[in-house]
């Protein structure tokens, strides 16, 4: 090179890795042999480690880069990230089509993509970097992935001119199959469990706590959607304007004139999609027009505009070996066909649901027949039909039990319902299953509840509803089989701390029937505590806006059972929240609304997570990464690259004693 001052010789570097990452992971057609890759590499680390100053966030050598986190961030998004409505077939496309066009009038035209079997993300870029990015989750909120997504190599830290001020696009993560291959072959010989399946993999992948171990895994990324930035536009050229910026776009989207040729675009596809180094398990065939979109709208949880063309699901034939049933934590006996193991979608298949006794009984399936087992969703097996001629007369009906497999209960069946309860809510498996939907991660999120520390708890007399969680102490958990000193303290910490997670969480850990997320928060900001709510009349549970009759006379009913009552009270006893923490203030407002912090280094006076809820409490924001729209840097001890990026973007730095000023 010629002589260059630090400051442009670094710049030059990123420029020509950032290319070469384009140029191999994105357009696969690689420029640059590894030896001049890694020479670049190595020149643009020396010069940001003699100049600390020249290093940017945007940089190729910051892809991996922090120490892990102890969780994942929520995320709101700013745009809902919807799902998709399916067609099985031509006939349901065309249906579809028919009620496109009682709503919208002139000549329709396509955009017919891929759908590739990945994770769905959102990405934010602004002033042309990479800064959040996050899951779908619930399509509302998702999780701060950010720091594992800057560990994908085709997905640019920094947008190539002009860019707008502020961009998000929705994308797909996955794990090409290759990738996926070499992984299992790892982990084989390693002798740790293997992944069922690409999609599982890069779910895995992505939500790995330390964003080193996703590094090395070679997951990959393609946007196809514009969710906010620039004015909107046609999804054909949103499409290409995404190419234009150096976002990864999969290479096979076509533009239709009709729904003919949409239909034998996917109809070749069927065969054709064994060729891809990735999984897919369809295409998405989107009305082409802006306009169109913005009139057709969208249902409550899927746009009309769209729609997802299924390929006919996977199917096997084996032999149903027995019929076990099962409880869940509502009580609901789910009958199980036990199979002669086959492979399924990418994994060996034992197991299938029969759902309840009603399919049991409209399909016929017996003891000792043929059967087709197919993945519901593409996710959960199932026994679809019985193999026609198979059946033998060795086979036996299956019978579904009087009495609860697990306790001996009589079973219930409510008129009106397919599902057959276990009654007794201190039958053991009922009991199991709430402490594990207890701490799971939409509920009280507690790290290391899991089935196997719960079987645990329960052998040892520890523990006989969630209340009883609150008591246990180090010394006694860590005296437990399977536990060492470290993760004893680590479930007893983050069982402590869970005593002051937000009201709908509560809500949704307490498993009222027909109470999900959604229905939680309404109640939560409604009344404002779970007196309140346990006080409150059906109609009055009604009143508030998307709870229904249903809903109402649940919660009512739930908070009218004695048992449920007792638990409440023991624990508010063990000193767990029983108040929605997110309310306004005295004066009308809360001391950190609408604000984004950051945290870097050890706060000495509290853990990350209790810091975390301290300031989501108080209506603020906790991200994983430093961008110009931060409001706030929180250094501790030992703080990491996260203080010197704000010093970078100018954004003020506190302790931890004017962060607890700020939170009044």
């Amino acid at each position: 090179m010629a002589e260059t001052t630090p400051a442009e010789r670094a710049e030059e570097l990123r420029r020509r890795i950032q290319d070469a990452d384009h140029r191999y992971y994105v357009l696969d057609q690689p420029t640059v042999d590894d030896a001049t890759y890694d020479e670049w590499m190595r020149a643009l680390r020396a010069l940001e480690e003699q100049y600390p100053e020249l290093v940017t966030p945007h940089s190729p050598t910051q892809r991996v880069a922090g120490l892990p986190a102890d969780r994942f961030a929520p995320v709101h998004h700013t745009a809902p990230l919807l799902s998709l409505e399916n067609a099985f077939g031509a006939e349901e496309l065309r249906a579809w089509e028919r009620r496109v066009r009682r709503q919208v009038d002139g000549p329709l035209r396509y955009v017919v993509e891929l759908k590739i079997d990945g994770l769905s993300v959102a990405l934010t870029f602004e002033g042309g970097v990479f800064t959040l990015g996050a899951t779908r989750g619930d399509g509302q909120t998702g999780e701060d992935v950010t720091m594992s997504l800057r560990t994908v190599r085709s997905l640019p830290l920094q947008l190539n001119p002009p860019f707008p001020p502020r961009l998000t696009v929705r994308g797909e993560v996955f794990l090409p199959r290759s990738a996926f291959d070499r992984l299992n072959a790892s982990r084989a010989a390693m002798g740790e469990p293997l992944f069922a399946n690409p999609r599982n993999a890069a779910a895995g992948s992505l939500r790995q706590l330390d964003p080193s171990v996703t590094a090395r895994r070679g997951l990959r990324l393609f946007c196809y959607q514009v969710l906010a930035g620039p004015e909107p536009m046609d999804q054909w050229d949103a499409l290409q304007y995404l190419r234009s910026l150096g976002l990864p776009v999969e290479s096979h989207a076509v533009w239709a004139n009709d729904l003919e040729e949409v239909i034998r675009v996917c109809e070749a596809w069927r065969q054709r999609r064994e060729t891809l180094d990735y999984a897919t398990d369809g295409l998405v065939v989107k009305v082409d027009a802006i306009g169109m979109q913005q009139g057709l709208g969208a249902t409550g949880h899927a746009p009309r505009w769209a729609i997802a063309y299924k390929f006919p699901s996977e199917t096997v034939e084996t032999r149903v070996l027995d019929v076990l049933v099962s409880v869940g934590r509502s009580g609901i006996l789910t009958p199980l066909a036990v199979l002669r193991p086959v492979r399924l979608g990418g994994s060996t298949i034992s197991r299938a649901s029969l759902h309840n006794p009603d399919y049991v009984q409209a399909k016929d399936v017996r003891v000792g027949d043929t059967v087709r087992v197919r993945k519901a969703g593409e996710v959960i097996p199932e026994v679809s039909e019985v193999v026609p001629g198979e059946r033998t007369p060795e086979t036996t009906p299956f019978v579904m039990p009087s009495n609860c497999p697990v306790c001996g209960t009589p079973v219930v069946r409510i008129p009106g319902e397919a599902a057959v309860r276990c009654p007794n809510s201190a039958c053991p498996a009922q009991v199991a299953g709430s402490l594990v939907h207890w701490g799971s991660r939409g509920a009280m999120a507690i790290d290391g509840l899991g089935i196997q520390t719960v079987q645990t708890l329960l052998t040892a007399g520890l523990v006989s509803d969630p209340a009883d969680l609150y008591n246990l102490t180090l010394p006694v958990v860590a005296s437990l089989e399977r536990f060492a000193s470290k993760s004893a303290a680590n479930l007893v910490r983050a069982i402590d701390e869970s005593r002051s997670r937000p009201l709908w969480r509560l809500l949704v850990a307490l498993g009222i029937r027909l109470v999900g997320e959604r229905a939680a928060q309404i109640l939560a900001k409604g009344f404002g505590s779970i007196d309140q709510i346990a006080a409150a009349s059906v109609e009055e549970l009604q009143s508030l806006p998307d709870i229904g009759g249903k809903i109402a006379l649940s919660v009512h009913a739930f908070f009218e059972d004695p048992d449920n009552r007792n638990l409440v009270e023991r624990l508010r006893q063990a000193g767990v929240s029983l108040v929605d923490k997110t309310l306004p203030d005295a004066e009308g407002r809360q001391p950190l609304a609408e604000k984004r912090l950051v945290l870097t280094g050890t706060l000495s006076g509290w853990s990350r997570q209790a810091a975390t809820a301290a300031i989501e409490a108080a209506g603020g924001r906790v991200t994983a990464s430093v961008s110009p729209r931060t409001d706030f840097v929180v250094a501790g001890e030992n703080p990491g690259y996260k203080l010197t990026q704000a010093h970078d973007f100018g954004i003020p730095v506190i302790g931890e004693e004017e962060l607890r000023r700020l939170l009044g």
